[in-house]
């Protein structure tokens, strides 16, 4: 089915702005060969949003020939100039803030005014943040020998294939994007097929500002189709993912025939420790924060909580009561404080349904939620009830498995070395949190907990100055600060021979 290249949109507020649908390549938006198109669903009436068009094989071999063509070029551009591109980029996304926040809680689902115009705000400190290193990327001089010199100079990969998820579109795809061009790389990221909108939005940004075409290319696409293209083309130098464990082990295999550089952001199930002398009320509310924000549709979300037993019955009445009255559900453009909107999907939505009720038949008890909600217009969308679960074991499934939506178990412990045993029970390892007073017992348990990332006293509290990922099966790689910029040069050795070595 042909669609038009861009259509007029009209949302919920008000806003009226034209939605691209093609796929965009050398600055252009384009139709895909084959002229297969995606259907967008919106989360909280499961009407079609719109469709755009779908890359295959065929539309990554177009891309990928125009970021080879535009690398020659790019890989020459100086670093300031990299930067005051990044720079105008942010500028725009911060003159358009309250569009491009509206245009994401459309596409995802999120609330507009207590969740996606924050993702835009993510954006925007991503793009600063590395347009100021754009001219600060450099090597050594290593000289050990006074009959030799040598330097090291950083260089880009070249063409990197990113691929971004659906839980935060726009923001995910800045973390990738504004390194990989400060460092001088080319791009060709895919949108979620669940998310496609935003991102479409976004990349004429990178025309009107004044990158050279072929230097970023956006494309909508499936994962076993454009998603497996990228891995496996030979030109492509580096694979960029954040998404589920599963799919992660795919892009690795994928990318492995042509030795592929490959980041893996994947799947979580952190977990966060409360200690007896824990501030309650800030526990309380972090513990919230780390679990029912963005629908629970975080990979770092810390939904395994662990309370010392002295405390548990107390931090469960409390925690129950906060989160029943502070975390409102509702559609994405509800002004009246809703926290908690609907699942990016059905196909998600009733993903967390079935854990929910492998929890129930396993035996944990619910204390809050555990079912969809159906309450009034919220029984069109696909809306999950915030769900607290207690009393449950290190075994049961919801314990063990990433569930992707607004459910948290919670379970008792004793001492600190049980607490850290039950952290560290897990396959995963992304991030952890811990709530004490006492300082020296919470970096003692921070360095014996086995994850990427620690948080001491809050959840979920991530900064773009900070390296963000994880270890054991939550992925390879970091992104976000100096260590983000890192994943995306290759270090170069010139040796030179002062005249006197032979």
């Amino acid at each position: 089915m042909s669609i038009p290249l861009e259509y007029e949109v009209t949302l919920p507020d008000g806003q009226k702005f034209n939605q691209p649908s093609g796929l965009f390549i050398n600055n252009e938006f384009i139709k895909s060969i084959n002229g297969k198109t995606i259907e967008s669903i919106n989360p909280s009436t499961g009407e079609v949003n719109g469709s755009v068009y779908a890359a295959e094989k065929e539309d990554v071999d177009v891309a990928v020939k125009a970021a080879k063509e535009a690398f020659k070029h790019w890989k020459k551009v100086t670093g300031v100039k990299r930067g005051i591109l990044l720079n105008k980029i942010a500028d725009k996304l911060q003159e358009q803030r309250d569009l491009f926040g509206a245009i994401e809680a459309w596409d995802s689902g999120k609330n507009k005014t207590t969740n996606a115009v924050f993702d835009v705000d993510i954006c925007i400190s991503v793009f600063r943040y590395y347009a100021g290193w754009a001219d600060k990327i450099t090597g050594k001089v290593i000289q050990n020998d006074p009959k030799k010199l040598a330097y090291t100079v950083h260089e880009p990969l070249g063409i990197v294939g990113q691929i971004v998820p659906w839980n935060y579109p726009i923001a995910m795809a800045a973390w990738k994007l504004a390194p990989a061009l400060a460092a001088g790389n080319v791009i060709i990221l895919k949108t979620s097929e669940i998310t496609p909108l935003s991102l479409l939005n976004v990349a004429r940004l990178f025309k009107e500002v004044g990158f050279p075409p072929g230097v970023v290319n956006i494309i909508s696409g499936y994962g076993a189709t454009a998603g497996t293209a990228l891995c496996v083309h030979p030109d492509i130098a580096k694979i960029a993912f954040t998404g589920s464990t599963a799919t992660g082990k795919l892009i690795s295999k994928a990318a492995s025939d042509t030795m592929k550089a490959v980041t893996l952001e994947l799947g979580g199930k952190s977990p966060l420790i409360i200690r007896a002398d824990a501030d309650l009320d800030q526990a309380v509310k972090w513990a919230a924060i780390g679990i029912m924000s963005n629908q629970g549709q975080i990979c770092t979300a810390t939904s395994r909580i662990y309370v010392q037993e002295s405390i548990y019955e107390k931090f469960l009445e409390a925690y129950a009561t906060h989160v029943k009255s502070k975390f409102k559900q509702g559609t994405m453009f509800n002004t009246d404080g809703v926290i908690v909107g609907p699942q990016v999907s059905k196909l998600q939505r009733d993903k967390v349904l079935r854990f929910i009720d492998i929890g129930k038949k396993e035996g944990a008890r619910v204390v809050l939620g555990g079912e969809a909600n159906t309450e009034g217009d919220l029984s069109k969308g696909f809306f999950v009830k915030p769900t607290i679960f207690a009393d449950v074991k290190p075994e049961m499934t919801i314990v063990q498995e990433e569930i992707f939506g607004p459910v948290v178990s919670v379970g008792k412990y004793t001492t600190d070395d049980e607490a850290l045993f039950l952290a560290n029970n897990t396959n995963y390892g992304l991030g952890a949190a811990i709530f004490t007073k006492d300082l020296v017992v919470a970096h003692t348990m921070a360095a014996e907990i086995e994850s990427g990332m620690v948080w001491i006293n809050s959840s979920n509290d991530s900064d773009v100055h900070i390296p963000f990922g994880g270890v054991k099966m939550s992925g390879v790689g970091r992104e976000l600060g100096e260590y983000g910029l890192t994943m995306y040069t290759q270090p170069k050795a010139i040796h030179v021979n002062l005249g006197t070595k032979l």
